[in-house]
């Protein structure tokens, strides 16, 4: 059982501190305001994209500048930033070394993009195959592209015509994945979803994370193309695999002819070849994007030797022009380029084990606090990355995750530390390490946490 924060905390107090924190943030960022104010006309939900919407403070900072761990809105504060861009920014903001490179193929060479091959492209594939294992590499803009074409070619190899996912999993924008257990055991679509283009159970089967049971039952049908999973839940909170659980999804998957796909989008974190090389994974296909090109829009899918040969000789595929997934713009000479500097010299295997010693800290510091004040919560790591949750034990599941939510509680903690000069993921309680974290942003946090917590009491 999942023991709640619930009774612990008076929700007056909650309700009048959050209060409190709207009012000072609304107070301190008048050209943010007015900057939102201004987008509603022209921006559809008055911003650049509607997940920008999601701002404790009723409306979004919006930026200036920023350079490694810090960035700066339009009213001069900076921050601590511990969101990165959700990932996209795990290199830090602006590394040296992507600046150096973009300014290169800008200014130096040109020819931002171009249909034609750069020889970076290569290097990139043979450092994604050093780190995650899987030889055959594609690039396109965004992870959930990769998650798109892997699924294509996944249905198209094996001739089954579903895919596995889990309860609140994130791949991005893929429609198959927008999928919840229904009473019945069959998909249905996540509350909000927009626009399936058919029910989620013509194309998708649901499992619990860590529930094998469920996951045998689900493959057992003998229409799975693959099982698209996180090796890690992440969006929902940190969900981390029981021991010995992921050993056995690969072989329920291999048992039942499905492939496996691994998303390393936000699991990255969990070291330079993800949690595929940490945890000594072996999918088929390997998905990933947003932090391997330093803040510059890329993505990328690489696919096992074997199972490139067999794709390759099949006489009923065009890879070329009606099979040719991934956009104009994919593989770009400006996105390899920066994902090679990003690869070769800002996201090194020295800098994981630095970002990890920070999130370690992080972790240390958090759990000292919960410790102190009696809060029945937990944290999570996974590398570089860690999260609080209002609940303890860490839940198991994506469901159990789900459950543990407190949105009034999330604001309020999020709107403390950001009035105070620190930004964590606005969508849940997730801190990343960049290379250019220190101890003293860490210990910020922990201090601003403590303060936030005590408060409450």
């Amino acid at each position: 059982m999942l023991a709640s924060f619930a009774g612990m905390i008076d929700r007056q107090r909650l309700e009048s501190l959050l209060e409190q924190e709207r009012t000072r943030h609304a107070d301190t960022h008048p050209r943010s305001a007015q900057a939102y104010a201004r987008g509603q006309r022209n921006l559809f939900g008055g911003v650049p994209m509607t997940w920008m919407n999601k701002a404790a403070g009723g409306f979004p900072l919006y930026l200036d500048g920023a350079r490694g761990s810090r960035v700066t809105d339009i009213d001069g504060h900076e921050y601590v930033d511990f969101a990165l861009g959700d990932t996209g920014a795990m290199a830090g903001h602006s590394p040296q070394p992507v600046v150096a490179a973009i300014q290169s193929r800008a200014q130096e060479h040109g020819g931002l993009t171009a249909m034609m091959p750069t020889d970076n492209a290569a290097w990139v594939g043979a450092e994604l195959e050093r780190r995650f294992g899987v030889s055959r590499w594609s690039f396109t803009l965004t992870a959930s592209d990769a998650n798109r074409w892997a699924i294509r070619l996944a249905r198209h190899v094996t001739g089954r015509p579903k895919i596995l996912v889990y309860a609140w999993c994130y791949h991005g924008s893929v429609d198959e994945t927008f999928a919840l257990p229904g009473p019945d055991g069959a998909a249905m679509s996540r509350p909000g979803n927009v626009g399936p283009p058919v029910p989620l159970a013509q194309t998708t089967r649901v499992a619990e994370y860590n529930d094998l049971d469920g996951l045998a039952q689900a493959l057992a049908h003998s229409d799975v193309a693959a099982v698209l999973m996180e090796p890690a839940l992440t969006n929902i909170g940190i969900v981390l695999p029981q021991p010995g659980y992921l050993e056995a999804v690969r072989e329920l998957a291999r048992s039942h002819g499905a492939l496996l796909i691994n998303d390393e989008t936000h699991t990255f974190s969990a070291g330079p070849g993800g949690a595929t090389r940490a945890w000594g994974l072996e999918p088929d296909i390997v998905t990933i994007g947003k932090a391997i090109a330093g803040g510059i829009a890329v993505g990328a899918y690489g696919l096992d030797a074997a199972l490139a040969d067999r794709i390759e000789a099949l006489d009923d595929i065009d890879l070329i022009d009606t099979g040719g997934v991934g956009g104009t713009l994919a593989g770009n000479a400006l996105s390899i380029d920066a994902t090679r500097a990003t690869l070769e010299h800002v996201l090194t295997d020295a800098a994981f084990d630095s970002m990890i010693e920070r999130a370690t800290r992080y972790t240390a510091g958090v759990q000292d606090v919960i410790d102190r004040t009696g809060m029945q919560w937990s944290v999570t790591q996974l590398g570089a990355r860690a999260e609080y949750r209002f609940t303890t034990p860490a839940p198991r599941s994506g469901s159990a995750s789900a459950v543990a939510g407190d949105a009034e509680l999330e604001d309020y903690l999020h709107l403390h530390m950001a009035n105070r000069g620190v930004l964590i993921t606005p969508f849940h309680n997730m801190a990343l390490m960049s290379p250019a974290t220190t101890d003293a942003d860490v210990d910020r946090h922990t201090a601003l946490f403590a303060e936030a917590v005590e408060a409450l009491l």
